[in-house]
């Protein structure tokens, strides 16, 4: 496949999660991802762990797993920008580049002269992309964001975990993702943008303001009903049966999407006349008499193991599904045929197992053929080969620690 954003480049000088999410996404799509960071220490997630990926014998090695999570399809580049010389360094690399990203404090790259207005004076139709907490204004703009904090303070939470329990934040950081998500899709729009009108463009995206977006339904409940949605645990606000179920061996999901497959349910467990009776016949009513039915259906749910139930269910065309743990997950028929698990080359390991892009141009996987880098692995090729760079000057910046 031609990668389409094959002719681009981007300089990435976020850490962590979001900011790399998003230059892993561009990565797989093609382009050219420098990662620019500090010299011996590189992203925090390369201590991130364990675990840590293990060398032919088996022993740890200096790369964490959340590292390698976020950071595929990159190269690595080691720059003190703190430093005047790294300062320029980073300069001269963004004016050989379409996109910079970037997570920093609002103003924390201005006092390095690497904030937007600094590098558009290099670079007039950059892309500059800053992901922060809570945005570039606001009461809250100097905050330091963080994902399970921006998820208690963005509602998330308030829906998440059992009735009457504690609330609970998603199993991974999700915020994070979703905005690595966004600022992905943004990044390309502003792209579109500047090659219409040659302009480039500031990004502003906030984890708190993507949190509160990706609400959806949830928000729109409120919005619309004026009523706060509360904590259901597995079930969902607007339609039933649409949960976990214990079974006789271990729990099941049915998600039940319409009036027929309902019907289809009930003639299924036996118990045809729920799928008639008016009070669970529609799911308004269903939604209504949550309280009547659940009930019922965890009874006959638990008279069967979850593999009959869905064998039986698939058969009638039921939407249902087993609660996998990784193992498992990894394991399943059609996560293995669709690829989900691809293997990369590895300097320290010989290979690294990753979790594929699940984007497809043309039948082929969106996905980088470049494991995560190694701290500074690509310093001494990225500036001779972007920045003409000759053998005595990076010497120089070597032994002074500027790179």
């Amino acid at each position: 496949m031609t990668r389409p954003l094959s002719h681009l480049r981007v300089l990435d000088l976020s850490r962590v999660l979001a900011g790399p999410w998003a230059g892993q996404l561009l990565a797989d799509m093609g382009a050219e991802v420098i990662k620019v960071e500090r010299p011996g220490e590189g992203d925090d997630t390369r201590g991130w762990g364990p675990p840590f990926l293990k060398d032919g014998n088996g022993d740890d090695t200096s790369e964490s797993a959340y590292f390698l999570s976020a950071n595929r399809g990159k190269r690595s580049v080691t720059i003190d920008f703190t430093r005047p010389e790294g300062q320029d360094l980073v300069r001269r690399l963004a004016a050989r580049s379409d996109v910079v990203l970037e997570n920093f404090k609002v103003g924390g790259l201005a006092k390095y002269g690497l904030d937007y207005a600094s590098l558009k004076a290099v670079k007039p139709d950059l892309v500059y992309c800053s992901i922060t907490g809570f945005g570039q204004d606001g009461p809250y703009a100097q905050r330091a964001g963080y994902d399970f904090l921006i998820q208690g303070m963005g509602g998330l939470m308030s829906l998440t975990g059992e009735p009457g329990g504690q609330p609970m934040k998603v199993g991974v950081a999700l915020t994070d993702i979703f905005t690595g998500m966004y600022a992905g899709f943004a990044v390309l729009a502003a792209l579109a943008n500047r090659d219409r009108t040659g302009q480039g463009s500031h990004i502003d995206l906030a984890l708190l303001d993507v949190q509160v977006a990706v609400l959806a339904n949830q928000a729109a409940n409120y919005l619309v009903g004026g009523k706060v949605p509360q904590r259901l645990g597995n079930a969902h606000p607007n339609i039933v049966p649409y949960q976990a179920f214990p079974t006789a061996d271990g729990h099941i999901i049915l998600a039940v999407g319409n009036d027929g497959q309902f019907r289809r349910f009930c003639d299924t467990a036996g118990r045809p006349e729920l799928g008639t009776d008016p009070r669970y016949a529609t799911n308004v009513e269903r939604v209504r008499n949550r309280a009547q039915l659940v009930p019922v259906l965890e009874g006959l749910l638990a008279s069967r193991p979850s593999a009959q139930w869905i064998a039986a269910l698939e058969e009638a065309g039921v939407p249902c599904g087993p609660i996998n743990d990784l193992s498992g997950v990894f394991a399943d028929p059609q996560v293995i045929h669709r690829g989900l698990k691809t293997r990369l080359d590895h300097p320290l390991a010989g290979g690294v197992d990753l979790v594929a892009n699940p984007i497809r141009f043309d039948g082929a996987q969106a996905v980088s053929d470049r494991a995560p880098p190694r701290l500074g692995a690509d310093t001494a090729e990225i500036l001779a080969g972007w920045l003409e760079m000759g053998a005595e000057e990076m010497a120089r910046l070597r032994d002074t620690g500027v790179v």
